[in-house]
């Protein structure tokens, strides 16, 4: 199989990122959220929501296979708001079922760990559902628990969990190459 490669996201990379969006849901979070929520995701909605931020600049970053080249995952980071566990927050990460065991997460994840040191952030922080089964890889890279929050999504009641990376080259090990 073809190696996977991290780019920065462009604006006519959208809609499979919607696309990613929507699949990755819908795997992810059935038992988590209601059905009925995950069936009316919407690829056209998230498309243009990521649309916009990749217009605006945020650093949207897209992992690709094959020639020209398949969008399968992508992340999303920014500045953190204030009072938040960080300097930076890894917005999200999603990757297709198919392309998890390649490497695609930790090539995103450094990718958006990079970005943020390139705007002078020193830690960075994410969420992630408690319930999510995924949750474990962000421990795996390095990522410190540091909490949990009540949250209402989608007309249900569940438990977030932050992991931290102080310092964030602790995202890409520590060797201070992303």
């Amino acid at each position: 199989m073809t190696q996977l490669a991290v780019r920065r996201a462009v604006p006519e990379d959208a809609p499979a990122i919607g696309a990613v969006h929507v699949a990755t849901w819908r795997s992810a979070y059935p038992g988590i959220l209601p059905d009925a929520y995950l069936a009316s995701l919407s690829v056209e909605r998230e498309a243009a929501g990521y649309a916009a931020s990749i217009r605006i600049g945020e650093g949207v970053f897209v992992a690709t296979i094959g020639s020209p080249g398949r969008v399968v995952g992508f992340t999303s980071a920014r500045r953190a708001r204030v009072g938040t566990p960080a300097d930076g927050e890894v917005q999200t990460l999603y990757l297709l079922d198919d392309y998890r065991e390649l490497g695609g997460g930790r090539k995103l994840l450094t990718k958006a760990g990079a970005y943020l040191a390139g705007l002078g952030c020193r830690s960075a922080y994410l969420w992630v559902l408690r319930d999510n089964p995924s949750r474990f890889f962000y421990e795996h890279l390095g990522g410190r628990p540091t909490g949990e929050s009540s949250i209402h999504w989608a007309g249900a009641a569940l438990i977030q969990a932050a992991y931290v990376w102080e310092p964030i080259e602790r995202l890409w090990g520590g060797d201070g190459k992303a």
